[in-house]
This record gives structure tokens, C-alpha cells and sequence, in this order.
């Protein structure tokens, strides 16, 4: 749609959760005694009722051994949007990219929709049944909540509450000695599941030239200011040889952060600046200096701040 082609699986996921919920309930058959002297898993597929019924009244073949029962089956039967639980549409979750181009996964809020699941129980003894349909029921309250993984880029969790609407029971046996009996219970389900739209991937926005005013040269006595993203750290542990813009001079005087700045740097009579670039060396760091890496090599999740840098005519101020 809209010449987007994704697909992130979320029916697939959703129908595999639900599955997942009833593929380990057993039961138990006991002796005369009360001594349990079968224990069994119940099966469960995705498949309509009617199909499993038919399955159970055909004949065996020697290729196909018979159905047997118990055993369960389940399918979605319908699908509803709930507008009560529509989310704001322009919210955003984002993800930073761990490489070094800056990129930046986002995807925005899902739209929830209402999913109807038919659970049916089939059994030739309605004892067997019991002891299928109790292993089930304390369990939703009505509802019980699953949380289910649906977006793979981003980690994204849901919670999904998955709601118990009804139950009803259904005898199959017609009266004649032909037709192998079925006991069915129904048992109705509401999930309420999210769909998510698809996964953008764009690089992170570092830098950013805004004219406020119309175009004029600094000398015509404007300011120009230049904010950048920054991360300060002491200059007395930067790396030695790596390129680096002064972030603060110090927090001795004036006078006496220019000469540690010329002795760092091992020049004289030159005059730094905020914003000033440099190249870190092994002498000794001005007191309280800071310095931060260029804005092109700020990664999105770094703890960073904002470097202001102010020029006009007579140069930086």
C-alpha cells in the first residue's frame, strides 16, 4: 500500500501465542483403584472444527491411521478495529543505530484491532473434557496477559490481553451405532492485539543551518551563531593525536587560561576560543579545561549537550 511493501508477521505471531497457550494440557486416566495408570498430551492444530469432525468419520487407511480423541483445534474467526484503544498517531518509538553512520530506526504507534479466537475441546468421554476445560478456566479472569514480541529491529513488546467471552458444549452423537460420538466445547476469545506499520531507517540529524534573518556578511556587523551537539570531557584525559573543539577554557582567569592553552598546545601568543579546533597532545591540560569530539562523530545515545559558538565582525566573542 502506498508502494510500502512490509510484512512484520503479526498474525503469524499472534495465532502461534494463542496456539502456544493449550499445546501442553494432559489428562489422566485412573484404574477401578483411583490409581492413575495413563497420562496423556493432548493435541492441539489450527484447524476448523468441521474439519476434524469429518477427519474423525472417515474411515482408516493404511496410510492415514484414525483420528483419535481427545483432542483440540483453534482458528480466528473474525477480526474488529477498536477505536477505545486508538493510541496518538504521530508518537513515535525510536531506536539509535549501533553503527557509525548515525542511522535511526523508528515506527510509529500500531492500530489495535480486536481478534476472535475459537478454541474447541473434543472428547469421546465428557469426564476427558472436564479435565481439559479446568486446566483452562482459572486462568482468565477474564482475561490472562501475554506479552508478545512483534517488532524484531527495535525489541519491540506487547502486552496482549486475551479475553474469555463465552463457553458452550455440543454433542455430536446421533443415535445410531454408525456415527462415533464427539463431545465439542467451544470456548470463545477476544485478543486484543496491535498491528504495526512498517520499519523506517534514517540517519540522525547532527547538524542543522538555520538562517533567522536574511543572508549578510558578518562584517556588516552581525552575529552569527553556530549551535552543535557536544559531549564534554576534561582535556587532561583525551586521547593523545585525536581532533577535539574547545568546549570551556578553564576555570582559572583569562589571562591564565590563554597561557595554559599556548603552553598545552605549545604555541605562543595565539588566542583560543570556544569552538576552536585542535588536536589533543601529552602536555599538561589547563585547569578545568573541557573539550568535546566534533558533532559528526556524536553518536544519537551519548549524553550529550549543546555547544554554542558566537561570531560577528571582529571574530568569535
Amino acid at each position: 500500500m502506498y508502494g510500502n511493501h512490509f510484512y512484520n508477521e503479526s498474525t503469524r505471531r499472534y495465532v502461534a501465542v494463542f496456539g502456544t497457550m493449550f499445546n501442553d494440557i494432559q489428562i489422566g486416566r485412573s484404574n477401578n483403584a483411583g490409581t492413575e495408570v495413563q497420562r496423556m498430551t493432548v493435541p492441539i492444530n489450527y484447524a476448523p472444527m468441521q474439519k476434524i469432525l469429518a477427519k474423525l468419520e472417515q474411515d482408516p487407511n493404511l496410510d492415514a491411521p484414525a483420528m483419535t480423541l481427545p483432542r483440540m483445534s483453534f482458528e480466528i474467526t473474525g477480526m474488529a478495529y477498536n477505536a477505545e484503544r486508538k493510541l496518538t498517531s504521530m508518537t513515535r518509538q525510536v531506536k539509535g543505530s549501533a553503527g557509525s553512520d548515525g542511522s535511526v530506526t523508528s515506527l510509529f504507534t500500531p492500530a489495535p484491532y480486536d481478534i476472535e479466537f475459537q478454541l474447541n475441546i473434543m472428547t469421546k468421554y465428557n469426564e476427558d473434557g472436564m479435565k481439559i476445560l479446568e486446566q483452562i478456566l482459572p486462568y482468565f479472569k477474564p482475561d490472562c496477559t501475554v506479552s508478545v514480541k512483534m517488532i524484531d529491529e527495535l525489541n519491540t513488546y506487547v502486552d496482549v490481553p486475551i479475553v474469555l467471552t463465552s463457553v458452550s458444549q455440543e454433542d455430536t452423537y446421533e443415535a445410531d451405532f454408525q456415527t462415533r460420538r464427539a463431545l465439542v466445547w467451544t470456548l470463545n476469545f477476544t485478543m486484543k492485539a496491535y498491528y504495526f506499520g512498517p520499519v523506517s531507517t534514517k540517519k540522525q540529524i547532527k547538524f542543522v543551518d538555520v538562517d533567522l534573518y536574511p543572508s549578510f556578511a558578518i562584517s556588516d556587523s552581525g552575529t552569527e551563531i553556530e549551535v552543535t551537539p557536544g559531549v564534554p570531557v576534561s582535556v587532561a584525559s583525551l586521547t593523545t593525536g585525536t581532533a577535539y573543539r574547545i568546549y570551556d577554557l578553564g576555570s582559572a582567569s583569562s589571562t591564565t587560561n590563554q597561557a595554559a592553552w599556548n603552553t598545552y598546545l605549545g604555541a605562543v601568543g595565539q588566542s583560543y576560543k570556544v569552538g576552536d579546533a585542535f588536536t589533543a597532545t601529552s602536555g599538561t591540560a589547563p585547569t578545568g579545561a573541557t573539550a568535546t569530539l566534533p558533532f559528526t562523530a556524536i553518536d544519537i545515545d551519548d549524553d550529550w549537550k549543546h555547544l554554542v559558538i558566537k561570531s560577528d565582525g571582529d571574530g568569535l566573542i
